[in-house]
């Protein structure tokens, strides 16, 4: 077998899935090829308020308890969602829309499309958690960043120094503390602010000419 493939088998081994179904042929044929996949199982009925805490991958009935929670959205949900449709009806298509389900299984299920479906709604959730890491890096440092810009406008205001100089001074106060220039940054502004409330703020004058 191929060394990838074979990973992906033990990885599939290894996957805790819960099938949130009611009890039935179509559940029993679900489970079943689960099992000779290899996956622990957990069935949880009726239907809970909440996707079950602990799956890696999470089989659900679409339903019309959908409707008004959006803790079944799968930017809200740790697991890999993978919606169980029973019929094609425009209010089945706008729950899936709105749960954002990495993979669908519709009516009557077979065990040939389990694992692929499984396989490619975990490859998406990875994808998915890539992209979400990446935007939270991203909105970290444009953060940082502002928080920076304010505090190089309060040095220049405060202490008359250049836009250069004053992100110098806080990499200079940042490489002496070990921490980063944002921190720094986040210090002064603090600082300011306490200045402030107790009426000591404002900038200082300028020094006089020679």
């Amino acid at each position: 077998m191929d060394p990838s493939l074979r990973r992906l088998y033990e990885d599939l081994r290894s996957v805790a899935v819960a099938v949130v179904y009611p009890p039935g042929e179509d559940r029993d044929l679900l489970v079943e090829q689960l099992q000779r996949i290899g996956c622990r199982i957990h069935l949880c009925w009726p239907f809970p308020g909440h996707p079950p805490a602990g799956a890696d991958v999470v089989f659900f009935q679409v339903s019309q308890i959908l409707q008004n929670s959006s803790a079944w959205c799968a930017s809200e949900v740790d697991a890999t969602l993978i919606a169980l449709s029973e019929y094609e009806t425009p209010t089945t298509l706008k729950l899936l829309l709105k749960t954002n389900a990495h993979g669908v299984l519709t009516r009557p299920f077979r065990s040939a499309g389990i694992l692929s479906t499984l396989v490619l709604a975990r490859s998406a959730k990875q994808f998915q958690n890539r992209q979400q890491n990446k935007i939270a890096k991203l909105e970290g440092t444009i953060k940082s960043r502002r928080v920076i810009e304010k505090a190089m406008r309060v040095l220049m205001d405060n202490q008359h120094l250049g836009e250069r100089e004053s992100y110098e001074h806080m990499r200079a106060r940042a490489t002496k503390l070990r921490v980063s220039v944002a921190e720094v940054a986040a210090m002064i502004l603090e600082a300011s602010e306490a200045m402030e409330k107790l009426g000591l703020g404002g900038a200082k004058p300028k020094p006089p000419r020679d």
